[in-house]
């Protein structure tokens, strides 16, 4: 086995014109390759170089308008760090399902050339981890025709398809740095009202998928009384660590990974990569294990958390645009609606505030015009607001309006009436919502 560390600058000497560079994502984005990289692109040492990834956090030069013809960043998710160059048009989006992000990689549709990853040190058996992103990056780890590895101490070592052998890096650049650190904002009123009405849809063993942020940790904060809950999700943070420590987690009734906590990616405090660090219980394992329907459907009991812009009255939702303009991306919320869906006593839910900041109905009509169609309607099922929950599967378009217009906010619900009668005509009003 070898293990011989070279400088970043040595390493990313390997990137030529024309070629496809994959970063690791989130909290393990590889920065001192990134800057080896762009200080290279900077003088122009090369061109045309596509950069790959789903979501990466911390700054993202490559995708400076003045390296335009230099970088091209052709990334999965679009994240706050390039949001605005790719509504620009400075950077670009492939629209595509989590689950497939490495399908897109291993059946060649996009080749990799060079893969840059975050990885802790070895460990005397010759294995490093990539902690706590697994997601597409082993897809490209494994098809890249390079593989560069920044190795850093702060990356824990996580257990599932995390672990790598040193055989499977080309080079090995030693730089430690701590990893991005997502600090929760303390939960507003709505998000707690929305968390006790998506709690109270949580059976005991029921199988979880959640993400980040107000919504998903105030669902967490009400489910202390809950029983023999499991976690199946692409990613997961602090706000699950309390009913782990408690045994209201322990995944004794999953059907498939039993008692394992399985997740894709990860993102939260310097506690959270603490407890991943080493830990059986937790495995990491390869995007098109946690989000693959086929494999999501197995467990019984799978509760699907997703959120969204904006929500019409037929159940279309929005999750990856404003209109024509580009927010973030298709993720994996189908993945999960799809999943929970055809799980035994699944229930795939979207829960999002009834307004926005400014008090602007998500509920709308009709969708913006140019808006993304992320869950159609016959995906739909249970849609919760700070109002309450309703169950659309099996509605028809007139039910379905009346219980949406349910959990609107009281101020726009005459708007959104009025809508659907003019949508529906008079017969509107004599429809009655069904449970």
């Amino acid at each position: 086995m070898r293990y011989k560390p070279v400088t970043a600058e040595e390493a990313v000497k390997v990137i030529k014109s024309g070629d496809r560079v994959h970063l690791s994502s989130v909290a393990v984005t590889p920065h001192a390759l990134i800057k080896a990289m762009v200080e290279r692109g900077r003088k122009k040492e090369f061109y045309d170089v596509k950069v790959q990834h789903i979501h990466t956090e911390g700054p993202a030069p490559y995708a400076d308008q003045a390296l335009e013809g230099v970088f091209q960043l052709e990334s999965f998710f679009v994240g706050a760090n390039v949001r605005k160059v790719t509504q620009q048009g400075y950077a670009d989006y492939i629209p595509v399902f989590l689950s497939e992000t490495q399908k897109l990689i291993r059946q060649g549709y996009l080749h990799v050339n060079v893969a840059m990853v975050q990885v802790s040190p070895p460990d005397k058996h010759g294995f490093v981890s990539l902690g706590t992103s697994v997601d597409a990056t082993l897809a490209a780890i494994e098809n890249a025709d390079t593989v560069i590895a920044q190795v850093n101490k702060h990356v824990p070592r996580a257990w599932g398809d995390a672990m790598l052998s040193i055989r499977d890096i080309d080079y090995f650049v030693e730089h430690d740095e701590p990893l991005y650190i997502h600090n929760n904002a303390p939960l507003s009123d709505i998000e707690k009202a929305i968390g006790r009405n998506v709690a109270e849809l949580v059976e005991d063993g029921a199988c979880l998928q959640m993400g980040i942020g107000g919504i998903p940790n105030a669902v967490l904060a009400e489910l202390g009384s809950h029983k023999d809950l499991g976690i199946h999700t692409e990613m997961f943070s602090d706000g699950l660590l309390p009913l782990i420590e408690s045994g209201v987690v322990n995944c004794k009734k999953k059907q498939i990974d039993k008692g394992k906590i399985v997740a894709s990616f990860l993102m939260g405090s310097q506690n959270l990569y603490d407890f991943v660090d080493d830990n059986p219980m937790v495995a990491m394992m390869d995007v098109s294990h946690t989000n693959g329907i086929h494999v999501i459907r197995k467990n019984k009991k799978v509760t699907a958390i997703n959120s969204a812009l904006s929500v019409d009255l037929t159940g279309q939702v929005c999750a990856d645009s404003i209109g024509t303009t580009h927010y973030s991306g298709v993720g994996g919320q189908i993945d999960f609606i799809r999943g929970a869906g055809h799980s035994e006593g699944g229930k795939p839910i979207i829960a999002m505030p009834s307004v926005t900041s400014k008090g602007v109905s998500k509920i709308t009509p009709t969708l913006m015009e140019g808006a993304g169609v992320v869950t159609t309607r016959a995906n739909m099922h249970w849609l919760v607001t700070e109002y309450g929950a309703v169950n659309l599967y099996g509605m028809s378009l007139q039910n379905r309006a009346k219980a949406i217009i349910s959990v609107a906010h009281p101020d726009h619900r005459e708007m959104l009436d009025k809508a659907a009668f003019e949508r529906f005509g008079p017969h509107f009003h004599f429809a009655f919502p069904t449970k």
